[in-house]
């Protein structure tokens, strides 16, 4: 609780990932590393579904804002960092830290939807693809683009605007590599019960509603698959889906374990090391699972090979 005057808060110190200048060099070229094939390889992911004819496909058109979505909240977190392994000052003026955890709030929240819609988009392929150009029109998935931003707003502006109406009379060291939710509670002197609250209902119903989405999308697709009498239609089908699955699984079991666990197990340098691998090494593992597994990605590569060797 406030025991006296909320002074207004300037800057935040980010104390980062260590204090150790070797270790720093050591990380700054490995994350470096990492952030640059999660940049390259969004990016390109993006540029290659826009480029080919056969991507425009409602599946490739999510997909390529899954990978719109890695490349913004992996850049809102990435280029700071690094600086910062590099610099003595650490610091972020009280606008910037709002505006990075407002992105990354918005990104990831959107990441979340995205996973649903793509299981949903899977069902509709699979158990009625007659019908799969209609289920899954231009305005369909207009619409549901845009509940899936709506959502990832609106849940974003609700925990920013609780985050830092908070008072931070005491310390303004931010124990983490970035501005996010629990470290950011830790060293506030106001009464957080309401932002953690916010916490387990909105971002809990968010990851529930997508979880049970992803759920029963694939209890569908079973049913459908069991249907198909080939084995190799079977096959098919199934082989659609593992690339989703495997990033569904990645992506929801880091965000549950993150924010999720109970708070008797929470530690700064757990929290650090979770953070480091949603923030840097899922972005860059998206694309990778997606076109390494990807029959007609890795198509539309070996199409624009030929292109740029001609």
């Amino acid at each position: 609780m406030i025991t006296g005057n909320c002074s207004s808060t300037t800057e935040f110190l980010l104390l980062g990932i260590t204090n150790n200048p070797a270790m720093k060099v050591v990380l700054f070229a490995t994350f470096l590393v990492l952030y640059l094939i999660s940049f390259m390889a969004n990016l390109g992911m993006i540029t290659l579904i826009r480029m080919d004819s056969q991507l425009h496909t409602p599946m490739y058109i999510f997909l390529s804002h899954l990978s719109f979505s890695d490349l913004c909240y992996s850049s809102a977190v990435g280029p700071k960092m690094l600086v910062d392994l590099l610099t003595k000052s650490t610091s972020v003026p009280f606008a910037g830290c709002v505006l990075q955890f407002l992105i990354f709030c918005i990104f990831t929240d959107a990441e979340c939807m995205l996973l649903a819609v793509m299981a949903f988009d899977r069902y509709k392929a699979i158990s009625n693809p007659l019908l799969y150009a209609v289920d899954m029109s231009s305005k369909v998935r207009s619409q549901l683009l845009a509940a899936v931003y709506l959502v990832g707003i609106t849940d974003a502006l609700v925990h920013t605007t609780l985050t830092f109406r908070l008072c931070f009379c005491g310390s303004n060291e931010i124990n983490h590599f970035f501005c996010d939710v629990p470290p950011l509670l830790l060293i506030s002197c106001s009464d957080t019960r309401i932002n953690e609250l916010a916490i387990f209902t909105i971002f809990g119903f968010i990851e529930l509603s997508t979880i049970s989405g992803v759920l029963i999308s694939y209890c569908y697709i079973i049913l459908s698959v069991i249907k198909i009498r080939s084995a190799e239609g079977r096959f098919k089908a199934f082989s659609t889906c593992t690339s989703h699955l495997t990033a569904v699984a990645i992506f929801q079991g880091t965000m549950l374990f993150m924010y999720f666990r109970p708070s008797s197990s929470y530690s700064l340098d757990q929290d650090k090391m979770t953070s480091l691998f949603y923030t840097l090494v899922i972005p860059m593992l998206n694309p990778l699972i997606y076109s390494l597994r990807n029959k007609d990605v890795k198509q539309a590569l070996d199409k624009l090979k030929n292109k740029m060797c001609l």
